[in-house]
């Protein structure tokens, strides 16, 4: 099996700022418009990797997004619904192939004990664009949701 650090050169991947590692592989030529009025691809992928010791931070899209195991071993996704509610998808090749994360749930991953890295394929559709990425800070998401305070402290960064 290969390490994460050998995924990382081999894709030519760069540090993501919500944590791990992605190089975007595919954006769509073909547009649309958001129904937000913005005009996207109408759909874009990356690859992205977790390493032990990375997480992806909690944060909410404006499109649908799903994941595709490739290689590695598992990944947990949180989810927080817009009404609040918690749950966990796991992701790995004895688990989910695929996990679809829906617009407007807040969501960030991390490894369990027993992985060293996974690499999934991330597709979001209509495109992502930076410009709309924004990471959730820890005290807006605790006020919103303070049920869920133990695992929003573990996946948001300190203020």
């Amino acid at each position: 099996m290969n390490s994460a650090p050998y995924w990382i050169d081999k894709l030519k991947m760069k540090p993501h700022p919500e944590g791990g590692h992605y190089r975007e592989c595919f954006k769509s030529q073909y547009q649309v418009k958001s129904p937000e009025g913005n005009i996207r691809s109408t759909a874009t992928s990356i690859y992205y990797l977790l390493e032990r010791g990375d997480q992806s931070h909690f944060h909410q899209l404006g499109a649908d997004e799903i994941w595709y195991f490739h290689a590695g071993q598992e990944a947990d996704i949180h989810f927080i619904t817009p009404e609040g509610k918690y749950y966990v998808e796991r992701i790995g090749v004895d688990h989910n192939l695929q996990v679809i994360i829906p617009k407007g749930h807040f969501f960030g991953a991390n490894l369990p004990e027993s992985s060293s890295y996974i690499l999934v394929g991330c597709m979001v559709a209509p495109g992502f664009e930076f410009e709309d990425f924004e990471l959730v800070s820890r005290a807006q998401l605790t006020e919103q949701f303070p049920t869920q305070r133990q695992i929003i402290e573990s996946l948001t960064r300190p203020e």
